[in-house]
């Protein structure tokens, strides 16, 4: 906590012998820039769930869940250790670069992979008891279920409150802390579950 609490300040832009109220950090929660491109694909995928088509939709659940993989893999095993032994210092301002980048990214390849892939399984069939590798799509469900629930109800959630708390001309070091711990954290964990859907998913393709 007190290393975070000496970072802030720095962050803040120093405003010792600065008379007027604290400077906020300079920075967007959500980036504007990232909005249209996020409706841009959005509206690729109601388009490819309209037409019902199999290379859109194949396309959209491969290409954004491999999206989805790299990124986890990447933040869980690369990213989250390295911001972990990072000074203090490099830590926020790293967290205020990357984290709204993420606020945009993982709800939009956890929602593109999720909604196109629902939809291949109801036209290819793999939804059905009756599918031969039923077992193993089961285990996928489960296994995705839980990825899913941890992007979106606990990785999204801590990231925007992080970002919440870096805004306020005072922020909290106790809370940021624990909060980019609890990122870290969930990170690593939905990195391991890639590694599970990995092995779930080369198994149903050998059938």
């Amino acid at each position: 906590m007190i290393e975070i609490a000496e970072a802030l300040p720095r962050l803040e832009g120093d405003d010792s012998g600065r008379s007027g109220p604290p400077r906020t950090a300079d920075f967007q929660i959500v980036p504007r820039k990232g909005l249209p491109i996020v409706g841009v694909v959005f509206a690729a995928l109601v388009a490819a769930i309209v037409a019902n088509k199999l290379w859109p939709l194949v396309f959209l659940h491969v290409a954004f869940g491999a999206a989805w993989t790299i990124v986890d893999l990447f933040m869980g095993f690369v990213i989250g250790p390295t911001m972990g032994k990072l000074p203090p210092s490099a830590r926020v301002e790293m967290a205020t670069r990357l984290m709204p980048k993420m606020v945009l990214i993982m709800p939009t390849v956890v929602t593109v992979t999720l909604a196109a892939g629902w939809q291949l399984g109801m036209l290819m069939g793999t939804v059905n008891s009756s599918y031969y590798n039923h077992g193993w799509i089961v285990a996928s469900y489960i296994v995705v279920g839980f990825m899913a629930v941890i992007a979106l109800g606990l990785l999204s959630p801590a990231n925007i409150a992080v970002l919440t708390e870096l805004k306020k001309p005072k922020p909290n070091p106790a809370v940021i802390q624990k909060l980019m711990k609890r990122f870290i954290f969930a990170a690593g964990f939905t990195g391991t579950l890639q590694v599970a859907i990995l092995v779930i998913m080369t198994r149903i393709r050998v059938g």
